[in-house]
């Protein structure tokens, strides 16, 4: 029976992982403990090794990993959502939880998959019982979701929900009324869609052709830019 990981090692390893640790070793056991592909270094995990092991915030005080992004790192299209839910923070990894398998297949739906895209939050750290993230929360975490921005160069950002497009947008966005709008994010294009946990509540006909006629219009405009 092995014995359980303590509280921070997962994440302490991820992130060594993702600044291209090839293998740990520790004092008294033999032969490497982690291993991981190895390789220098790009913007964007110069992005992650800027993070860190993060306690800039109280949000640091009640997770179990940090939730930084998953995808294609040159990616031509990402997405963008709130915070992280129970399973992303316990797998550190954003969107795997009922919410994430429906996005997924919204992905799917125009033609991409997980690993061609980019998928990120607002903030990177759960808010507790799943509450929208403070001001002061997201004002701490906003700087590193521009830099992944700035560091994936994408063609187009999908903001996944109310939260993310008040964010992004700096003014009140009231998803209802404002979906299917495109808009600018610092010179790149942004869809405002609904959110994956939207759709689940709301799962209606009408909704999911809402989503997919969004979905499908940024990609149009990303295959339009990838052939100009």
């Amino acid at each position: 029976m092995t014995d359980p990981v303590r509280p921070g090692v997962l994440e302490q390893i991820r992130f060594l992982h993702e600044l291209g640790v090839d293998a740990l070793r520790l004092p008294g056991i033999p032969g490497p403990v982690v291993t991981a592909k190895a390789g220098a270094a790009g913007p964007l995990e110069a992005v992650r090794r800027d993070l860190g092991p993060c306690t800039r915030c109280a949000l640091s005080e009640g997770r179990k990993n940090i939730v930084f992004g998953v995808g294609h790192p040159s990616a031509r299209l990402m997405f963008i959502g709130e915070g992280p839910g129970e399973e992303e923070d316990r797998q550190g990894e954003p969107f795997v939880g009922r919410a994430g398998k429906l996005l997924d297949r919204m992905i799917a739906a125009i033609g991409l998959s997980r690993e061609q895209v980019y998928i990120a939050n607002i903030v990177k750290c759960r808010p507790p019982g799943n509450r929208n993230p403070h001001d002061d929360e997201i004002a701490t975490c906003f700087g590193f979701l521009v830099a992944q921005i700035e560091a994936i160069q994408p063609q187009a950002l999908v903001a996944l929900g109310k939260v993310a497009a008040s964010v992004l947008l700096q003014e009140p966005i009231a998803i209802t009324r404002a979906r299917g709008q495109m808009r600018e994010f610092r010179g790149i294009p942004l869809m405002l869609t609904f959110h994956p946990a939207y759709l689940l509540r709301q799962y209606t006909r009408q909704n999911r052709q809402a989503v997919y006629d969004d979905l499908r219009q940024v990609k149009a405009l990303v295959d339009q830019a990838g052939s100009g």
